[in-house]
């Protein structure tokens, strides 16, 4: 497994965007803010249902992106956009989505054997399950990875979508229900895509499976997996058995909302505090972090793949950019919050504060948060010796995002702000070679 790199990802939601030429206003914001990767949802052309992701032609791109009256071709204009990104300092990911397509693309004409079918030749739709409901996506074809007679003549082909959404400025993929293809697939194209651009980044989508399914899908390459840290309520132990069986695989990636989900802020009635309180925890948690935007301004408005518009951007008496912005900065710094590192959550006399610590294994950083789970009110939390709690024993540095203390007091007593985080750091000594 390569070290982590510093995965700060902001999730530019090309619907709501609008076309690329508009996308720089957006991409300035989040470079501002600290990030330094951009995900962008698929921008290929749709098939008649208009989602993301129900891909008819993988060659041509999404007309909602294009300017029609720009003597520049759609392909170019989409570069233009991410080159404007990388000057900004930011690299660019979207998503790969090969388990299907289009219902109505030409390519269940063209190679009918790359595909899933029934009897009376109907062919198969996926489909998820939704609290205990099968939900079937009409609109979509299932390629067949495991059965199909012309494998290769399939592979092929998605090798080709990969190098041309890399020729369009692309550097990393979000696999796009990944674990639901065979791990030799996942292999062969990550190696042979390497083969070129050894840079590539590839992120598989793993949400919905379970750790072990997590981690075969994993181990076929990948360098990063999401985790589901954005549905824990900081008391249930499932999060930190999950974070232990994946960790030594592959790093993660959590989100404090995604373009699959409720808006955060629509879930806590415009609670400011549980914002800033789920972003900290988010950012601090594993090696890395994706927000969708919108986010930093408490958007309500639910993300829809074939709905969204530009003209959906809501205006709000909300802008946690700056708070954002020192997070940010903070993960970027400091090894130990951009890797996957050992963690733990400590005992403590109150049960509505959370004791995260963590201990780098790149560096001898070492950190402690304190947490108020509670968003509503204020929360006590008291120890003799906060430096007990870590390897070193060391002195520690406040260095929250907010309501910084310059001085650590012994004993610590300390009123926490509704859903407020203290964050800690410390060195452990390093050890000598011989």
């Amino acid at each position: 497994m390569r070290r982590p790199e510093k995965m700060i990802i902001y999730n530019l939601f090309p619907l709501l965007a609008g076309k690329a030429g508009q996308w720089v206003s957006h991409l300035k914001r989040a470079a501002d803010m600290g990030f330094n990767w951009v995900f962008v949802n698929p921008v290929q052309y749709p098939g008649f249902s208009g989602s993301l992701y129900s891909i008819k032609d993988y060659f041509q791109i999404n007309p909602l992106f294009v300017d029609e009256n720009s003597p520049v071709s759609p392909g170019d204009q989409i570069k233009e956009a991410n080159r404007r990104a990388e000057d900004l300092g930011l690299k660019m990911m979207i998503d790969l989505v090969i388990n299907h397509c289009a219902v109505d693309s030409d390519l269940l004409i063209k190679h009918p054997q790359w595909f899933e079918w029934r009897k009376k030749e109907k062919v198969v739709h996926p489909f998820a399950l939704e609290n205990g409901k099968k939900v079937v996506w009409g609109d979509l074809a299932k390629f067949d990875h495991r059965n199909s007679k012309d494998k290769e003549g399939m592979f092929r082909f998605f090798l080709g979508v990969v190098e041309y959404l890399i020729d369009l400025g692309f550097h990393g993929f979000r696999c796009d229900a990944a674990y639901q293809l065979p791990r030799s697939l996942w292999e062969r194209l990550i190696k042979e895509t390497r083969v070129k651009y050894p840079d590539t980044i590839f992120f598989a989508e793993t949400l919905g499976c379970s750790p072990d399914q997590t981690r075969k899908t994993a181990g076929a390459g990948f360098d990063y997996i999401f985790n589901s840290s954005k549905w824990w309520d900081f008391r249930a132990s499932w999060l930190m058995e999950q974070y232990d069986l994946t960790r030594d695989i592959a790093p993660s990636i959590s989100f404090p909302e995604s373009h699959d989900t409720v808006r955060l802020n629509e879930e806590l009635n415009g609670n400011i505090a549980g914002l800033k309180q789920r972003y900290l925890f988010t950012a601090l948690f594993s090696s890395g972090i994706m927000m969708p935007v919108g986010f930093e301004f408490g958007f309500r408005k639910r993300m829809h793949v074939v709905k969204s518009r530009p003209h959906d951007w809501e205006e709000t008496d909300i802008d946690i950019t700056s708070f954002i912005r020192q997070v940010n900065m903070l993960k970027e710094k400091y090894t130990v919050f951009h890797e996957e590192s050992p963690a733990e959550t400590l005992q403590c006399d109150n049960p509505n504060v959370l004791l995260f610590w963590k201990a780098s294994i790149h560096s001898q950083d070492e950190a402690l948060l304190i947490l108020n789970k509670d968003i509503y009110h204020h929360q006590s939390f008291h120890a003799d010796r906060l430096c007990e709690l870590m390897q070193s024993k060391a002195g520690l540095t406040d260095v929250s995002p907010e309501n910084t203390m310059d001085f650590i007091p012994e004993p610590f007593s300390y009123d926490l702000r509704p859903g407020q985080g203290i964050v800690l750091v410390t060195e452990r000594n390093a050890v000598s070679e011989d």
